[in-house]
């Protein structure tokens, strides 16, 4: 089991969704990324190639998203299969975690599947995400997480923003007693972090730290659109920003 929250221990996950961004954020000096595809949709599992080139570039903790499809977190079987083949691969390229949330359609976790993954996965870390702020008692939910043995919970406290569930936050670190390490994230940026490590007690921080940079096409036909009528901007991109990263860490040493 990894080690509760204390003061002493204070870490910064970065949510990735390229190599690129890895590097900025091991530039920048994080703890560890979490390395996704498709945050548009919340985060997926990243491709193979992302996978095994982060690995090769990072001297920090690699932790990967096991998710097959955006939307909610109630899987069929095929999909549970496609979990159950990603987390051969991760484990095989060396990754050092795996992100992970699975529910039952009445909200509640799902502990025969997640104690499948789990066991499938040591020794690797194991982090639950944040399909926990979808349970209907996060309380009963956070018991069944350390009786499954997961190491870190991300939580947002069930709120849009860790900043807003960071009430249910505090109760989840004292509620944990150093069984689980709870991670807020969602929302968290330079500016707010310091004070949401005053309000919940926590030492463990997600965050994306992202910025908006312009792609490299000269030639642009603005008539097209590869996407939906939801889409990003087509000609724009966005990158792990190490200066907003490096400010998140120096504001949490500060606390």
């Amino acid at each position: 089991m990894s080690p509760g929250n204390t003061r002493a221990a204070i870490a910064l996950e970065i949510c990735t969704d390229s190599v690129e961004s890895c590097l900025e954020a091991q530039k920048a000096g994080a703890t560890r990324v979490e390395l996704c595809a498709n945050l548009f949709e919340g985060g997926t599992t990243p491709s193979g190639g992302c996978i095994t080139l982060a690995r090769q570039n990072l001297n920090i903790g690699l932790h990967v998203l096991l998710r097959p499809r955006g939307g909610d977190f109630c899987y069929s079987e095929l999909e549970f299969e496609v979990m159950q083949r990603d987390l051969e691969f991760i484990k095989k390229a060396g990754c050092d975690g795996i992100v992970l949330g699975l529910l039952k359609p009445d909200g509640q976790i799902d502990t025969a599947r997640t104690a499948a993954l789990i066991a499938a996965a040591r020794p690797m870390s194991v982090t639950f995400h944040r399909a926990f702020d979808m349970t209907p008692d996060p309380i009963a939910a956070l018991e069944k997480l350390i009786t499954l043995g997961i190491d870190r919970l991300l939580t947002s406290g069930q709120e849009r923003t860790a900043l807003e569930g960071s009430e249910l936050i505090n109760q989840l670190v004292h509620k944990a007693q150093g069984k689980i390490i709870i991670m807020p994230g969602g929302g968290i940026t330079e500016r707010n972090i310091a004070r949401l490590r005053r309000e919940t007690g926590a030492s463990e921080f997600h965050m994306s730290a992202r910025k908006k940079m312009t792609g490299p096409m000269d030639f642009r036909n603005e008539r097209v659109s590869m996407g939906g009528e939801l889409r990003l901007p087509e000609y724009e991109r966005s990158l792990a920003d190490a200066n907003r990263i490096s400010g998140a860490f120096a504001a949490l040493k500060a606390v």
